[in-house]
Order: structure tokens, then C-alpha cells, then sequence
């Protein structure tokens, strides 16, 4: 994380408290910062997801819902079910 500490930690988004909620989707931490008010109206979570270097998120799907990723800061790895692994980084945008 060094080459991107502080980018990750300034960035627009606000980086968010420990993510207790979901830790049991994750090997090592994340932190949390919800952008939107939870609404049973709106389908789609709106968060900023930080990780420690070395977290991982545990493969899982979205069942009643979307999740968009895009990636502003840092670098790591994203995998789609059936596809490649590839590496990530700000230029990454996936639904």
C-alpha cells in the first residue's frame, strides 16, 4: 500500500470505518464507507471498499442485487466466475 497510501486514504470517497459487518467475506481488513442511504427501493449498494495490503474479498454473488466496481486507487486483482484472474487497477470499471 505504500505506493498508494495516500491516495487511497484521501481520496473522494472518504476511507471509511473497519468492516466489521462483512469481515467474514474477507481474509485480512477492509474498511467501509457507505455513500448511500440503504433504500428497499434501489437494487445497488453504494460503498467505497479500502484494503490492507494482502486482504482478500471471498469469491460470492449478488443474489437480489448489482454491484458496480469501480476502481479509483491502487492496484490488485479482480476475477469474474469462469473467466482469467487479471490485474486491476484505477482504470477498471465492471458491473
Amino acid at each position: 500500500m505504500a505506493n498508494n497510501e495516500t491516495s487511497v486514504k484521501h481520496n473522494l470517497f472518504g476511507f471509511g470505518d473497519k468492516n466489521v459487518a462483512f469481515a467474514k467475506y474477507f481474509t485480512g481488513t477492509s474498511y467501509l464507507n457507505g455513500l448511500v442511504q440503504p433504500d428497499d427501493n434501489v437494487d445497488v449498494n453504494v460503498s467505497n471498499v479500502n484494503f490492507e495490503p494482502g486482504c482478500r474479498n471471498n469469491w460470492h454473488i449478488h443474489h437480489n442485487g448489482f454491484q458496480i466496481l469501480l476502481v479509483t486507487a491502487g492496484e490488485g486483482w479482480y476475477q469474474e466466475e469462469g473467466k482469467p484472474n487479471r490485474p486491476n487497477s484505477c482504470i477498471l470499471v465492471t458491473w
